[in-house]
Order: C-alpha cells, then sequence, then structure tokens
C-alpha cells in the first residue's frame, strides 16, 4: 500500500491509513504492508521511504530501522521539539511556553536495561526490542542513547554467553536464567554499574565459574573499576516476588550529583535506586521546578522517590515532608539526607493518600505552603487528589512524564479553586516521543 504519514500515534509511531508504523514520520510518503488488519490499532511494516519528509534525517544508528528505542531518531530534533510541544498543547488545549531543549540529545541517558532472549533453535539475542515486535529481541552493537562503554559490555557479555550454557530465561514454561542486563553510569562522577538480573530458579542457578567468567567479560569491556552485581528475580504462582541481591565485584553502590543553581548534591546509587535517567536535563527540570516555590515555606514533596527533589527544595524551604511508597527509596533517601547534611527534610514511607490522612490527624499539623507532585505515568490516584483539595496550598508544582494523565488531574485541581499558572515542557527524552512537564497551579484567593 502507497500513503502519506499524517501523524504521529500517541505511542510515537506515525499513522497513515489509520494503522501504526514504526520508523516513520509525518510528511514521509512510503509504500507498507498491513500486519495486523483485524484487531484496532492496526499495523504496518514499513517497505520503503517514497519520498522522504522535510524532517527526516539520516539516524545515526544501525539499529534505527529494527530498534523499538528511540522511534524519532530519524527525525531533526527541532522538529522533535516541535512535536513534542502540541503533545503539551492538545493535552491541555492551551499552548506552554517554549520548550526547554537537551543540551546534549546523543549520550544522554544514564541507565539502559537490555534483554537476554533465545529463540526454539537455541540462537541467543542479547539487545533491545524489536519495534512493534515485542517479545522479540535484536542483537545490539550499537546504542547513540548511552556512552559507548555500554555498547561494549553487551557485547563482551553476549560473546561470554553465547560460549556458555546458560539459558535464557523462557517466561511461559518458567524455565532458564537470564532475564536482563542492567548498566547504569553517574554521568558526573563517571562511575559504572552492571547487573545481572537472572531468575530464581535453582535448576537453572549460575555456577560461581559462570559468574566469575560473567565478572571478567565486563570488566574487559571498561576502563577503571565498575561495580557488578547479581540480582534474583524470584517469582511464584500465587506468592509474592522477591529479590535477592549479590555484589560480585567492584565498588557496592556508585555516586551521582546534581549541580543545581542551589548548589551540588551527591546521592549515593545501588542497583534498585531510581535515578533520573537523564541527569543534566534534570539539573534543568529540577532548578525550574525549585524557582517556583515560594521561599521560607512548608512543602510536600510527594511520591518522593529517593528524595532528590525534596533535598534540592530544603536549601530554601523552612521544612519539606516527603512521602514515598518504596521502601527502599526511603532507606535510600534517608542515607542521602545524611550524607548531603540536610537536616529540614523528613520522611514518611506509605501510600501517599493514607500517610496524608494520618499525618492530617496529628495534634501538630500544618497545612503545607506549597505541595511538589511527581507521579507515575498512571498519574495521581483519587485519594491524592482528595487530600491535594483537603490541605489546600498555595502552590501546586506538578511534574509528569505523562501530559495526558496530568491534564486530566489538573482539570479535577482546577475545579478545586486553582488556576494553571504555567506549562513547561522539557525534553528528557530526545528521540523518543517522552517529554516531562512542569504544570504550576496557584490557589485563588
Amino acid at each position: 500500500m502507497e500513503s502519506k504519514v499524517q501523524s504521529f500515534s500517541l505511542k510515537g509511531y506515525g499513522v497513515a491509513d489509520n494503522t501504526e508504523i514504526a520508523h516513520v514520520i509525518p510528511g514521509d510518503e512510503i509504500l507498507f504492508e498491513l500486519t495486523r488488519k483485524r484487531r484496532l490499532p492496526k499495523k504496518g511494516r514499513l517497505l520503503e521511504i517514497l519520498v522522504p519528509s522535510p524532517d527526516r534525517v539520516e539516524p545515526r544508528c544501525a539499529h534505527a530501522r529494527t530498534c523499538g528505542g528511540c522511534c524519532w531518531q530519524q527525525m531533526a530534533y527541532s522538529a522533535q521539539l516541535k512535536q513534542k510541544q502540541e503533545r503539551v498543547h492538545k493535552a491541555f488545549g492551551l499552548e506552554p511556553d517554549p520548550i526547554i531543549p537537551c543540551e546534549t540529545p546523543f549520550g544522554y541517558r544514564n541507565k539502559m536495561e537490555f534483554t537476554f532472549s533465545e529463540n526454539r533453535g537455541g540462537q541467543k539475542y542479547l539487545g533491545l526490542m524489536i519495534a512493534q515486535a515485542e517479545p522479540y529481541v535484536f542483537n545490539l552493537t550499537e546504542c547513540h542513547l548511552t556512552s559507548s562503554w555500554f555498547s561494549e559490555v553487551v557485547c563482551k557479555v553476549r560473546s561470554w554467553w553465547e560460549s556458555s550454557t546458560v539459558k535464557a530465561f523462557n517466561p511461559p514454561s518458567d524455565t532458564g536464567s537470564l532475564r536482563y542486563l542492567t548498566l547504569r553510569e553517574a554521568k558526573r562522577t563517571d562511575q559504572k554499574m552492571a547487573i545481572l538480573n537472572v531468575s530464581g530458579n535453582a535448576e537453572y542457578a549460575l555456577s560461581r565459574k559462570e559468574l566469575d567468567e560473567f565478572v571478567k567479560a565486563v570488566q574487559s569491556a571498561v576502563e577503571g573499576d565498575i561495580s557488578i552485581f547479581l540480582r534474583i528475580h524470584q517469582t511464584k504462582k500465587g506468592k509474592p516476588t522477591n529479590f535477592f541481591e549479590m555484589h560480585l565485584a567492584g565498588p557496592d553502590h556508585i555516586v551521582e550529583e546534581l549541580h543545581l543553581n542551589e548548589g551540588k548534591l551527591s546521592f549515593k546509587i545501588s542497583p534498585i535506586s531510581f535515578f533520573q535517567p537523564n541527569t543534566l536535563s534534570a539539573e534543568k527540570l529540577y532548578d525550574l521546578a525549585l524557582s517556583l516555590l515560594p521561599k521560607s515555606s512548608l512543602v510536600y514533596d510527594l511520591y518522593c522517590g529517593t528524595g532528590t527533589l525534596g533535598m534540592a527544595a530544603a536549601r530554601h524551604a523552612d521544612q519539606v515532608i516527603g512521602i514515598e511508597l518504596s521502601p527502599e527509596a526511603v532507606i535510600d533517601a534517608e542515607e542521602n539526607l545524611k550524607r548531603n547534611e540536610i537536616f529540614n527534610m523528613s520522611l514518611h514511607q506509605g501510600d501517599v493518600g493514607k500517610v496524608i490522612t494520618r499525618l492530617m490527624s496529628e495534634p501538630n499539623f500544618k497545612r503545607p505552603d506549597a505541595v511538589i507532585v511527581d507521579p507515575p505515568r498512571a498519574g495521581l490516584d483519587p485519594l491524592a487528589i482528595h487530600h491535594l483539595k483537603t490541605l489546600a496550598p498555595q502552590t501546586i508544582i506538578y511534574i509528569s512524564c505523562n501530559p495526558l494523565t496530568q491534564a486530566e488531574n489538573v482539570k479535577e485541581l482546577l475545579s478545586a479553586g486553582y488556576k494553571l499558572v504555567r506549562l513547561q515542557p522539557v525534553d528528557q527524552f530526545p528521540h523518543t516521543y517522552h517529554i516531562e512537564n512542569i504544570a504550576l497551579l496557584e490557589k485563588i484567593s
């Protein structure tokens, strides 16, 4: 079929004749074939670019026509920014402030997860998912979203695996061992980490010799020291999922820094610690968010994770209260508070809505002047929105990686007596459809 690509789907795929097609952009005139037509959305496979879009550029990566990771790499960066600006505009029905670009559109990611996969013939794959063909994996040899050492480690680990008898984990049959290879890098300190994620199946457990060979493969791909861990992902039907970690080599953690206008912050990162995937753009995001906070105030940081944003806010707020569901994240946050000698921030572990209910029942409870929210992609849960309305802070700073759920939540807050003062998109993920957005809301007096 011949057609012209008109737009992008919500997942960042090109749309032509109501069909989602990977690796095409609006303005491309293409030849494609339908690969799924009975279920919606219809899917197609690109056969040929007949007439390229004016915004089309030559991608850097050899995997650009295969990979499901950065599906916009074939589009000029200026055009990517326009698309993201329009996504926020469309979600809110309002024109946001001009998007803040990423200064380094390549090599920006500090964490990547690569998948082990094995076909019926025993051929082994270690890389990323094929676009529109999950869970199929291709053998990655390069990735321009990360530092070059990531790809070098992947290739060395693949060579180790191919020379071994170790099996990839197969979810349907619950057999095999190898799940993922996670690589992390502290951009400000250049410290590195590798994590081999395996199943908890005892009969497929790696031997000490196999683990030693894995460690040698990783170390042979990098200069200097690297933290290396084994992470066991144990699942049993009808029972909670358990994780266990084993430190294999190198330091037992890495340290990342954020260089903010309020000063430098240092963070200990363990294998399971969350940290913004783009360190340098996160600095811009945080600086902007903090500039919107009232000074000399009581601030609540909801969904605070490891406390990065709350700790930055504590530099000019009287007091910060952070709330986070993950107990592991709270443990990391407590340690990072000590590391940065921050004494005016307290942490509460638990569901946001339930913790707020408890805090409000305490006799010395004080209403916050400002609340920072940075929820998961699903947005704020109903109880959290209810308590935001009850807390009624003068300022709400809502940071989101999903403008659609953010817009729905903001609509509810507008009906509760707030006004939307500012929308500020920030590009943390060049060459992908993902976008971070800050919404500033003020209480109508």
